[in-house]
């Protein structure tokens, strides 16, 4: 996927220069992003709700940490983490749990930590519901997005929105923001 997507790589590498400390890769399904991260030079694990998914993360990248959990409740203390990266893993989340997941975010997450935030976007200021090839999914708007990252603590440092491409329905988004240091 990543072969054919400038934009997206060029924010991974911005990610990746601005990530200080470990990171984690949340709802890392097969593992491609958390190699592509480590490739990068970042010390990197990735987590799944999915057993079958972890286990092909392992078996393509037997080198790399994996492991099964939920990203509304990390088993992680406070601060540890210098990158989250999200790629398309919070639009399962059912709108009314995303205050819940940003703040786990924000805790785990040290001063000054980066999360990248990936998923589909829309214009209309409510998520939208959608089939999705997985499970039900949502599109959200990158200015509502970036208002509860907001209201969770989080400083937006940038945000790149681009058109579908062949294959793809909706606008694709990202959002990058940083925990403040004080």
């Amino acid at each position: 996927m990543l072969d054919t997507r400038p934009l997206e790589r060029a924010m991974l590498a911005a990610f990746a220069e601005l990530a200080d400390g470990p990171v984690a890769d949340l709802g890392c399904g097969p593992g491609h992003l958390t190699a592509h991260l480590h490739s990068l030079g970042l010390d990197v694990f990735g987590l799944d709700l999915s057993p079958a998914m972890i286990s092909l993360a392992r078996e393509a990248h037997p080198d790399l940490r994996f492991e099964q959990g939920t990203m509304a409740a990390l088993d992680l203390d406070d601060g540890v983490l210098g990158g989250i990266l999200a790629f398309y893993s919070v639009i399962h989340m059912p709108p009314h749990e995303i205050p819940a997941v940003f703040a786990e975010f924000f805790r785990v997450l040290a001063p000054g930590g980066h999360l990248l935030l990936g998923f589909f976007a829309g214009d209309d200021p409510e998520p939208q519901e959608f089939d999705h090839k997985v499970v039900l999914a949502y599109r959200w708007s990158p200015s509502t997005l970036a208002e509860l990252l907001g209201k969770s603590g989080f400083a937006e440092v940038g945000r790149l929105v681009r058109k579908p491409v062949e294959g793809e329905r909706f606008l694709q988004a990202q959002l990058l923001v940083r925990k403040p240091t004080a």
